[in-house]
Formats: structure tokens, sequence, C-alpha cells
């Protein structure tokens, strides 16, 4: 492996320039951060750039349906404290993204890298990564991802005997079946609110029994490993039993389970759970997601939800009623154009909170509610909703496109 003196090649040093060039000139263009054009252009001159740029790095890959732009950023939080670290903070999370964010980190001796769950095995062979942290497998853009099964036998076919420290959530299935190829596995027990994904055993198909918060296949004998992590309650269980309190500005318990694997992560590179856990207190939104904003004279929290798993876990944090909610969703191209996903979602968990309806498909949102028995109102745009809000805080929830269309229109 290079030693971090080894400069790039001339070709890796062109390639990262000229990404560099072309990133700038879509910002200046009003196209985004460019980060991906950027990555894309740089790959193309010189396609083992990443596994360069890789080599000086202690890498961690994060994976997830649900869950890891926020993980990748309380990971990079915690090791902060061991070092400087470089990240793809902003969510691109495909080779040409991850690409770009690492040659933005000439210094770096940490790389916390969000990997989307189709690329995993090959990202994870370009950058040899130190640690790989696995969250959760649930059904995601309908139209575009293989079904979960499929995603798992990726991830298990792509990670066999991989060097890594797998950090795994012992709670979802095809998690541990994923991981359970890999010699070196953590087992953090992260909890797993939607179960509708792991019914069935994903080592035979047999039926999954779940005694409690226990689960075993019944025909085969595959069984939830026993976690040397914990999530409970409020606090982290570490391997010796200690039990250290979660501070996060972030809300949910989902992002609690988010920090138990964030802290069991930290561990392996020697950072221990109290330095990790204070530092992840820093993070307030990610991404724009939990932000608090002020629009048309009243608060706004906005919530990003993308898949039933997602809608489920947000519906848990939300104000209790009579707090207005805003729903907002697209079906454009990084959304996934298929919004059957709908009708898996459990609407009657609104019951009680007034609810207005915008986006692309507000229409297919709308029969969806209707079935669900709920009060709601169609609105042309979210200017129109916030004004037929009743008073008190908003909550916001939206798809990705839908997310970033409210952030554009709130300033955020």
């Amino acid at each position: 492996m290079a030693g971090n003196s080894d400069p790039l090649t001339p070709r890796a040093k062109l390639a990262v320039t000229a990404g560099k060039a072309v990133a700038a000139a879509s910002r200046a263009a009003g196209r985004g951060s460019g980060s991906v054009i950027g990555g894309r252009v740089a790959l193309k001159l010189d396609p083992d750039l990443l596994a360069r740029l890789a080599q000086n790095l202690d890498v961690i890959l994060v994976s997830a349906t649900n869950g890891k732009t926020t993980t990748t950023r309380l990971i990079a939080e915690a090791l902060r404290a061991a070092g400087p670290v470089v990240s793809n903070a902003l969510g691109a999370n495909m080779p040409a993204g991850i690409t770009s964010a690492l040659a933005g980190g000439s210094d770096a001796k940490f790389g916390v890298i969000e990997v989307d769950e189709k690329y995993l095995a090959g990202v994870a062979r370009d950058t040899d990564p130190k640690c790989i942290a696995l969250l959760n497998l649930s059904r995601d853009q309908l139209d575009r991802a293989a079904e979960t099964r499929m995603l798992a036998e990726n991830w298990r076919e792509g990670l066999a005997g991989s060097k890594a420290v797998i950090v795994a959530n012992a709670d979802d299935p095809l998690v541990v079946w994923a991981a359970s190829s890999s010699p070196n596995v953590i087992w953090v027990a992260a909890g797993q609110m939607w179960k509708d994904d792991a019914w069935s055993c994903p080592s035979c198909g047999g039926v999954m029994q779940r005694p409690g918060d226990d689960w075993f296949c019944g025909d085969c004998g595959f069984r939830r490993p026993t976690p040397t992590w914990a999530l409970s309650g409020d606090h982290v269980l570490d391997p010796h039993g200690s039990a250290w309190p979660i501070h996060l500005q972030l809300p949910g318990r989902a992002n609690k389970a988010n920090a138990a694997s964030s802290a069991a992560v930290a561990a392996v590179f020697g950072v221990p759970p109290q330095v990790a856990l204070e530092r992840m207190y820093q993070v307030q939104a990610v991404a724009g997601r939990y932000d608090v904003v002020q629009f048309e004279g009243r608060d706004l929290r906005l919530l990003l939800a993308k898949n039933p798993a997602g809608w489920l876990e947000t519906f848990s944090l939300i104000d209790p009623p009579p707090a207005p909610v805003i729903l907002s969703v697209n079906a454009r191209g990084a959304d996934g154009t298929d919004t059957s996903w709908l009708w898996d979602v459990d609407y009657t968990r609104l019951t009680g909170h007034p609810i207005f309806v915008i986006g692309d498909r507000k229409l297919d949102l709308a029969v969806r509610l209707e079935v669900a028995d709920q009060y709601f109102q169609v609105c042309e745009n979210l200017d129109q909703a916030v004004q037929m809000c009743p008073p008190g805080r908003i909550e916001v929830i939206a798809n990705y496109t839908a997310f970033q269309d409210l952030r554009r229109r709130v300033g955020n």
C-alpha cells in the first residue's frame, strides 16, 4: 500500500484538477454542488482515481436504506477526536460523488463515506475499507432498486471474506444474513421498527419467528446473533456493560440507534464511547433534515422520509395532535417513479392531525389518505398550505426531491 508521501500520479492529479474545475463551473451556473458531475469527469480521465484517493485513508463505509446520511455525519464528528476527516457530508453517495468528496481531503486521516446500497460491494472493492457500518435494509424506489433479498445477497457476496470490521445491526435479519459472510463482525442491537421486509428467512425462505425482541427461523435455525453493543432507552451499552448517555439534538429513536452504531464504529478506531457521544451532540441538522425554519411567520420543521420504513420512524417523532402536518411527495428520477409504496405506509398514525398535501404526486397521496380515513386538504404549494394551517409549529414531511424543493422555497 502506498505511503502518505506518495503523490498521485500525473494522470490522477489531472483528473482531480479537471473534476474540481467542472464542479466549480456547475456551481457557478447554479446547478447544485457540482460534486457528481465533477466526479464523473474525474473518473472518466482516471478510472482508478477512487482507489488512488482512498489508499492513504482509513476508510469507513456506511450503507443502509434509511439513516445513512445522518449516521455518516455522526461517525465523522466522533472520529474527528482522532484526526482530520473527509466525508461526502451532502449525501452524494454513488462512485462519482464519493470520488469528488475524497478529492477534497488531501490532509485527512479518515474517509467516512456514505454509499448507496447498490454500489456498496464495488466501492468496498475500490477503497479497501477498515470498517463498514450496515444499518438496515427495506423496500425503497421500487422501479429502480432490486428487492431487498437481492440487495442483501449482493452485500453478502461482495463482503465475503472482507478484511474490514463490519458493524452490523443484529435486529435486522437481512443485514445479519448479509454480514454473516464476513469473518469480523461487531453486532449492535439497534432495533428495527419496520419489519414488513423481514418476515421470511433470507437464508432458506422459511417463516421468521419473532418472540419479543428476538428472531429466528424455525426451519433452518438462522437466528439473531448476540450483540456486544446495544441501544437501551437513552443509553448505549458497550461490550463491557457500561451505559453511556446519548444526548442528541437530532430527534427520535432512529437517531439514537444511529448514535449507537456510530459509537461502535468510533470504538474500532480507539475513540471511547463517552468522547464519541459528546461530539455527536454538536450535530443539529443533517443536510437540512430536522431543521426548524421561519417561513411566512411560522416555524416549520423539515423532515425527510423516502420510503415506508422512513415514514414510520418520522411519524413517531412529530409533535402530538393537533400539530398541523404538511406532506409532500414527488416521483422524479431520484425518488423513484413508482408511488405504490404509499400503500405500505400506515397513515392512520396521523389521526388527529390536520393534514395538508402538496407535491407533484399530491393526488396519489390524497387517494391513499382518503382510504386511511384521514382528514386532509390538497393545496397548490407550500405557501398555500402554510396559510391554511392552524396555529403552532408545522411538521413538514417530504420525500427526496420534494424535500429539496421545500429547502429552496424556504431559503434553507
